[in-house]
C-alpha cells in the first residue's frame, strides 16, 4: 500500500473475478460503520436504512456531511457480501445482514 494514498481491493457479487482498488481509509471507516449498523439476522435493513444508518458513525474528515456515502456504502456492501461476510435477503426491497 502507498502510505499517501492507500489503497484496498474490493470485489463486487454482481461480476465475480473483477476487482477494484480503492480508498483504504474511507472503505475502512464506512465498513466498520456498516458492521454497527447491520443486524445479525434476517430480514436485515434495506440499502436506504444502511445509507441512513451509517452516516453518524462516519469520520466527518473522510465524509463531510455524508458526501459520497451513498456510493461508499454500495461499494462495501458488494464487496462484503461477494466476501460472504454479509448476506442478502432476497425480499423487496432488497435487505442485507450479518449471518450469525
Amino acid at each position: 500500500m502507498n502510505s499517501k494514498n492507500p489503497k484496498i481491493t474490493v470485489e463486487n457479487i454482481n461480476t465475480p473475478g473483477k476487482t477494484s482498488r480503492v480508498d483504504a481509509p474511507k472503505y475502512t471507516d464506512m465498513r466498520d460503520a456498516m458492521m454497527q449498523v447491520l443486524p445479525n439476522q434476517a430480514p436485515g435493513l434495506s440499502h436506504a436504512e444502511i445509507k441512513e444508518g451509517v452516516k453518524p458513525l462516519l469520520d466527518q474528515e473522510l465524509f463531510p456531511g455524508g458526501k459520497t456515502s451513498g456510493w461508499w456504502s454500495k461499494t462495501v456492501q458488494l464487496d462484503l457480501e461477494a466476501k460472504g461476510v454479509i448476506t442478502r435477503n432476497k425480499a423487496k426491497p432488497l435487505r442485507w445482514y450479518r449471518p450469525g
